[in-house]
């Protein structure tokens, strides 16, 4: 069976703080009489990282905040292999749950009545994966979207070339997927198409784009050794925020998060091996445990594609 025929799905598994410690969401299904996770099928066209935010919202009322990723799901349904993709997620916003014959009943439960409740092994394994894991923070390093080429750009100043239209398609796309991550801080090249490529998202978020002039193209080619500086105490920055610069400063940027983070880059620990190759909008999520003492430490790293989602 092609990879193409697959079933795509996404969830969460959505935790809070209770009395008596970590508290996690389960659902009853009464069509399946099964106790489940949160998680349907990703629509055609659709993000997985806002299916997942959607999925969670429908059928439990809560609006989630994307952490680390979880294991993959796969199972078969009928002849067709079912992927589905899971993350540990806090409550970001209550919407109200409002019972159907999808969803009848949801509740918040310690992990191990979480693990009595739910009626499937894998997902018990997910509520104990993620109940053993920190809370984190993103730093997201993003390529900007598609730009109008060179040879149809008529100014003289190549850091003033635009997006394209798919450019601006792309861009608008992307709002609610970064936004999925909770972030709070906006850094860009100053270069006109990065600048575009995260604006009306940090406008949404009302926040200003943090200029970095040390992550054009044409300053790293100055003076590599800066961007990987820049890059680095980024890393380091516990605010959860997403970094806008191009393809050819993206092998010195990737280089100077892991060196920062202490990841290294073939470690084949990691589920998205840091290759620094990004199409138009795509983007590296590195999620980072922020320690006591302020030290920061990678639990996990993500990569997705705005265009092939």
């Amino acid at each position: 069976m092609s990879a193409e025929a697959a079933i795509r799905a996404a969830g969460v598994v959505l935790l809070r703080e209770g009395d008596n410690g970590l508290e996690f969401v389960v659902v009853h299904r009464p069509g399946r009489q099964d106790w489940s996770l949160p998680k349907g099928k990703v629509e055609e066209g659709e993000h997985v990282l806002t299916a997942a935010l959607r999925e969670c919202d429908e059928e439990t009322g809560y609006w989630p905040l994307l952490q680390a990723p979880l294991p993959l799901q796969s199972y078969s349904v009928g002849s067709r292999p079912k992927i589905v993709h899971y993350w540990r997620s806090r409550v970001r916003e209550e919407n109200g749950f409002a019972p159907d014959e999808e969803v009848d009943e949801v509740l918040w439960l310690p992990v191990t009545q979480a693990a009595e409740h739910l009626t499937y092994p894998s997902e018990v394994d997910l509520v104990q994966r993620a109940a053993g894991l920190p809370d984190t923070s993103p730093l997201i390093l993003l390529r900007h979207t598609q730009a109008l080429k060179r040879a149809q750009f008529d100014g003289k100043v190549d850091a003033e070339r635009p997006l394209s239209g798919k450019g601006r398609s792309q861009a608008k796309a992307l709002m609610p997927v970064l936004d999925a991550f909770g972030i709070g801080e906006v850094h860009s090249s100053t270069a006109r198409r990065c600048h575009q490529t995260v604006a009306k998202f940090a406008k949404s978020l009302d926040v200003g784009v943090h200029h970095e002039p040390t992550l054009t193209e044409e300053a790293h080619r100055e003076d590599p050794e800066a961007a990987h500086a820049r890059i680095a105490a980024l890393a380091l920055d516990p605010a959860p925020l997403v970094v806008c610069s191009h393809r050819p400063v993206w092998a010195t940027a990737v280089s100077a998060a892991a060196r920062a983070l202490g990841v290294e880059p073939t470690h084949e620990r990691w589920r998205a091996p840091l290759d620094p190759r990004l199409a138009p909008g795509g983007f590296i999520v590195f999620h980072r445990a922020i320690g006591a003492d302020g030290e920061v430490s990678v639990i996990d790293i993500e990569r997705h594609s705005i265009g092939t989602p």
